[in-house]
């Protein structure tokens, strides 16, 4: 298997992959595979940043050129013709393929990931040109997971319900898989989780006289903060079947079953009203047609003078229109279902569903980089423990490619990660300190 990336206390062996990706064996190319390759090498031709030097049968293949601007520069190796002519026809989805099948590798694939991200004409590139003829046919499979009550249940399974033993082997002890907030230098994962946690419980002001809605369980992990250092009451909910059950486990053995109640319904199926609501990168899943519904309920479930927090992982709103009617590697094997918000476009959903309105926004995405790379390294880490719950080595190559793909592109601030403090009417906050 090859390492992306040394782990930490461990020395850099990128020589030694070096040395194994040289004595790869490749397969030279067909006629229609120079056809391919001729394709992908005009998009990579546009690179203006940083230097991606392709090796196969023909030898090496150099593009773009180094600059102050990135420094960065990555070797792709192409083991198998046949990752052109995926690259060519499926663009991103295809390129993951190809990974997870080993049809080629790459030295560094966080930064391949950075040099496209920087070089967007190239990137929207692969995306286009003869991958147009692939993206109706994304689409349509992807329209089939809409996410109606019984889609989304269908979606959540097919991601959270890997197994709660596989997620324990990247997550911290909190078991949040979400963006934590690396405060200095010194933090480590479990302190950058408690301190997001931190975060959202003093934006909202919780307190003991507090009942808060949580949408999007996870494993439990921002109940059982806020529900033992601040001796709130905590409903949450979640449709994923394994992170009810852990959850459930985790708050008896915890002794807060009377401060935490955990349910397993759809939001829209929710009822009562509640003082303050936090939802942490749950609304990727909802679909952007359903974000008014979202917010509606939402508003209906909140006192009038309540307060909502909500995390989410963000596109550029100049991004988004394009972005939701097309399908990346992510959508098609990692999400299902799953679209990408921009601001603005919650805040129009919002407005237009809902008495809520945005009272502070805080973009804590550069600290998603750093979450990644640690996740990175402790899925790298513990390999043979993944292999050994029964995952064939084109999953932990296609977690590979997820992993790297996110980290490089929140390196890069092609997405991001806004805690947004959302407020109805009768609310009287007091405004934010900057200590926050």
């Amino acid at each position: 298997m090859l390492q992306l990336a040394p782990a930490p206390g461990e020395p850099d062996s990128a020589s030694s992959c070096l040395r194994s990706l040289n004595r790869l064996d490749y397969r030279p190319l067909s006629r229609q595979a120079q056809l391919f390759r001729r394709a992908v090498f005009g998009r990579l031709s546009k690179l203006e940043h940083g230097i991606v030097t392709v090796i196969d049968h023909d030898g090496r293949h150099r593009f773009g050129q180094g600059d102050a601007t990135s420094g960065l520069h990555a070797e792709l190796h192409i083991t198998d013709p046949a990752a052109y002519r995926r690259i060519a026809l499926q663009g991103s989805i295809g390129a993951g393929e190809a990974y997870m099948e080993q049809q080629w590798l790459a030295d560094d694939l966080v930064a391949l990931i950075r040099i496209f991200a920087l070089n967007r004409e190239a990137l929207d590139g692969l995306e286009k040109g003869l991958a147009l003829l692939y993206q109706p046919v994304a689409w349509a499979l992807h329209r089939l997971r809409r996410n109606t009550k019984r889609g989304s249940r269908s979606n959540i399974a097919a991601h959270y319900d890997l197994g709660n033993d596989f997620y324990r082997l990247f997550l911290d002890e909190t078991l949040m898989y979400s963006c934590g907030v690396f405060e200095d230098a010194a933090s480590d994962l479990h302190a950058a989780s408690m301190a997001k946690n931190e975060r959202i419980c003093r934006k909202l002001e919780l307190g003991p006289n507090d009942h808060v809605l949580e949408i999007g369980t996870g494993w439990g992990g921002f109940a059982l903060h806020a529900a033992s250092r601040y001796g709130c009451r905590v409903t949450t909910t979640t449709i994923s079947r394994e992170q009810y059950e852990l959850a459930q486990q985790r708050v008896r053995e915890a002794g807060l079953d009377d401060r935490i109640t955990l349910l397993f319904d759809d939001y829209r199926d929710l009822s009562g009203r509640f003082d303050k609501l936090v939802s942490i990168e749950m609304i990727e899943a909802v679909g952007y047609e359903y974000y008014p519904t979202f917010f509606r309920r939402c508003a209906e479930l909140l006192e009038p003078s309540g307060m909502m927090l909500l995390q989410t992982i963000t596109i550029a709103d100049q991004q988004y229109d394009r972005a939701k009617h097309s399908v990346d590697f992510i959508q098609r094997y990692i999400f299902p279902g799953g679209c990408l918000p921009s601001v603005t476009a919650l805040c129009r959903a919002a407005t237009q569903a809902s008495d809520l309105r945005l009272y502070h926004l805080e973009d804590i995405g550069p600290h998603y980089a750093t979450t990644l790379r640690h996740w990175r390294e402790r899925f790298h880490n513990r390999l043979d423990e993944v292999r050994a719950l029964g995952y064939p080595d084109s999953f932990v190559r296609m977690w590979e490619f997820y992993l790297c793909y996110c980290e490089g592109a929140f390196l890069e601030r092609v997405i991001g990660n806004v805690q947004m403090l959302l407020v109805k009417p009768l609310c009287r906050r007091d405004s934010l300190t900057p200590a926050l």
